[in-house]
């Protein structure tokens, strides 16, 4: 981080000292549609982690610890989204600025931030709140400074084990099964450092995806950066990790300043 970034302000909601202007914008459209039981009545990023916080909640928490001044929350005014407005409010209760952008139709991830692009700073996060990590998001968006890229990706390394192995077949007869090996791959952990450079060639009102986002800078010869992460992440409603939904309060805690 920059010197000049690290000059302390006050926050006069709570009276906490807020340092630095990153800026993050948070998709938070609030359907409600993977995770049960809470999707009857809760939006995914309202989904409790403990007895007290919200997923939402830990992550502008995190976000405020680590000198963000300013989230704007993406909500569905069609869906649950208006109950993430009431329990978030102006985000004074968790020490940053909280602004909204609601969308009345489905249009892809990039929507919602073509819509509030005015309003950000040349650099910003662009993330799902509905995810839990200990990912140093300040030193994400340090790192994506750096580079001059006009988007960077944090990516993961998922790996699996399958239950079984492949089927080792003799003479059209099973014999046995061959060792079954983990497999490995670099996904897309759906945070993104974003320049406003690179949206500025798009029009809102149009569907438009991170997906098709990176697809369109490698066409145009200014590919994505990537950034690597090892450390605890978990995408709520994903049903390989529902099992994990239960995330203690104290280890959300935990999470909230990466060390290094």
């Amino acid at each position: 981080m920059n010197e000049e970034e690290a000059v302390p302000t006050s926050d006069p909601g709570t009276g906490r000292a807020r340092r630095g202007t990153h800026e993050a914008v948070i998709l938070s459209g609030g359907k409600g549609v993977r995770l049960r039981p809470y999707p009857n009545l809760l939006p995914e990023p309202l989904v409790p982690t403990g007895d007290e916080h919200s997923v939402l909640e830990v992550v502008l928490r995190q976000l405020a610890d680590q000198d963000f001044a300013k989230a704007t929350l993406a909500i569905s005014d069609l869906g649950l989204g208006q109950i993430v407005r009431a329990f978030v409010g102006d985000g004074s209760q968790v020490g940053i600025a909280v602004d909204y952008v609601g969308e009345t139709s489905p249009l892809g991830t990039i929507w919602p931030v073509l819509a509030a692009l005015d309003d950000l700073p040349e650099n910003f996060l662009v993330m799902s709140g509905d995810t839990l990590t200990d990912l140093d998001y300040a030193d994400l968006l340090a790192s994506h400074e750096r580079s001059g890229a006009s988007l960077t990706v944090a990516i993961y390394q998922r790996e699996h084990q399958p239950d079984l192995g492949p089927l080792d077949p003799l003479d059209q007869h099973f014999e046995s099964f061959a060792e079954a090996s983990v497999l490995s791959c670099s996904i897309s952990m759906g945070i993104y450092a974003v320049s406003r450079e690179a949206l500025l060639p798009y029009r809102g009102g149009l569907p438009l995806g991170f997906d098709e986002l990176m697809l369109d800078l490698v066409e145009r010869g200014t590919p994505p950066a990537t950034y690597r992460f090892d450390g605890y992440w978990l995408e709520i409603g994903r049903p390989d990790e529902t099992d994990e939904t239960e995330w203690d309060v104290l280890t959300a805690e935990s999470h909230s300043v990466p060390s290094g």
